[in-house]
């Protein structure tokens, strides 16, 4: 059996959590483990289950709160958990400041979602998959 990447979303859209969980489990062996709508809630679900995940994928503007935010949140997480932005403004500045807060890589919801695939499969090849 292949490993998967279990992995948590931060996204308050209903209908694109699904679909990119969906594209994702189809296509690059990545289990969705949790989610959050809100700053708040992604931060106390990654406080509580520090070992259940190895990838968060982060919206940057949420419900409640930023996704900046959540990046704050997942400073202290272990060298082979993996976060990653996926936004609609993936400007330069903006991947700046998210590399800043941590981040791994940033992707953009329009054009950039087959990197973000591309970028999973290769961190399930990295932990044996």
């Amino acid at each position: 059996m292949s490993a998967t990447l279990n992995t948590f979303i931060v996204e308050d859209n209903e209908t694109i959590r699904e679909n990119l969980a969906g594209t994702l489990e189809e296509l690059a062996c990545v289990t969705a483990v949790g989610f959050a709508t809100s700053e708040m809630d992604a931060c106390a679900w990654l406080h509580a289950n520090p070992e259940r995940w190895q990838l968060a994928i982060v919206d940057l503007f949420l419900k409640q709160g930023s996704g900046l935010g959540v990046l704050k949140a997942c400073a202290r997480r272990t060298p082979l958990q993996r976060v990653v932005v996926l936004s609609n403004y993936a400007t330069a500045d903006v991947r700046k400041r998210c590399a800043v807060l941590g981040a791994d890589a940033v992707f953009d919801k329009s054009n950039e979602i087959d990197a973000l695939v591309d970028y999973c499969i290769a961190q399930t090849a990295l932990r044996g998959g």
